[in-house]
């Protein structure tokens, strides 16, 4: 079983897809794109007999790339993983980390399986998953990518602690293009598990995580920011960018759930005020000010005197 977290930071128990289920599926998508396309062919006959033989094959091989190769392409990029034979089987590709694929990996995924799968009447593909240790084919190795089961027996989920609230937002101008999926697994399995490492090991693990993220975003890590903090604080940020590329551009950041965050080794607030001059100014008068009564300079505030 691999430990798999996804693109909203979340580390999930998920099982990678065994081979006999991935096959199932597999003939659930060719049952119906074959179908589609026996359906597509015989209109495009019916409708273009007058055609040349070499216009028809022209049409011939455009309808076969459409249907086989284009529409999964298509459907696996916009259901984030799930074809219809997936969905049916309880399947998802997801990428190495975790997190959902884009259309570079459905495209990589199927111009492969155009090769070991139609081509090879899905040998090739068959062997490769009985070798890999993770059950993944060629297309899953070039692109980057595993069919995980979806359907698994209710576990406690562990989340990814929030950063400190004053680190929110600090590193935005980070470019995480060069940072691999396999830092990103680690340092979120770490996040995940720090609470139950040595202090000692904890945080010399945390350095060297935060060692490596930084030279992967050629930026040094703050040095007065904590190694675990920092790394809290750049994981939000690439799910708070996943979620506006997944939602549009006007949704903000992830916020945080479950309650406080963890108290960080070495995590402290910068100094300041914490309250502004409005709400001061609303703030109740303490007890010692009520008992002392109205300063000299202010009068009396009813307009009553007593008398002498």
């Amino acid at each position: 079983m691999s430990e798999l977290v996804t693109g909203e930071a979340v580390a999930l128990e998920l099982r990678p897809a065994k081979l006999p289920s991935r096959a199932l599926a597999v003939v659930i998508d060719l049952v119906v794109a074959f179908t589609v396309y026996i359906v597509v062919t015989m209109g495009i006959v019916a409708s273009t007999s007058s055609l040349d033989q070499a216009a028809a094959a022209a049409v011939a091989v455009a309808t076969f790339l459409l249907v086989l190769v284009g529409v999964p392409i298509a459907v696996e990029t916009l259901s984030h993983g799930r074809s219809l034979g997936k969905l049916a089987c309880g399947l998802r590709v997801v990428r190495d980390d975790g997190g959902p694929i884009r259309f570079r990996h459905a495209l990589v995924r199927g111009a492969v399986g155009v090769v070991e799968i139609l081509m090879t009447f899905g040998v090739v593909a068959c062997i490769a998953s009985l070798v890999s240790q993770r059950g993944r084919r060629l297309g899953d190795v070039f692109a980057g990518t595993l069919v995980v089961r979806e359907r698994v027996p209710a576990g406690p989920a562990r989340f990814v602690p929030p950063p400190p609230p004053w680190l929110v937002g600090r590193f935005s101008g980070l470019d995480l293009s060069g940072v691999p999926d396999g830092l990103w697994l680690a340092v979120r399995s770490y996040l995940t598990r720090m609470g139950q490492l040595d202090p000692q090991v904890g945080h010399s693990m945390a350095e060297r995580l935060a060692g490596d993220l930084a030279a992967c975003t050629g930026a040094p890590a703050p040095g007065d920011v904590p190694p675990a903090a920092y790394l809290a604080a750049v994981v939000h940020e690439r799910q708070s960018r996943d979620a506006r590329r997944a939602f549009g551009g006007g949704a903000g950041g992830v916020a945080p759930v479950g309650g406080p965050g963890p108290v960080y080794p070495g995590a402290a607030p910068p100094v300041g005020p914490l309250v502004g001059p409005a709400v001061a100014a609303a703030a109740p008068p303490t007890p010692d000010a009520a008992a002392a009564g109205p300063r000299e300079d202010e009068g009396p505030g009813t307009g009553f005197v007593p008398p002498a």
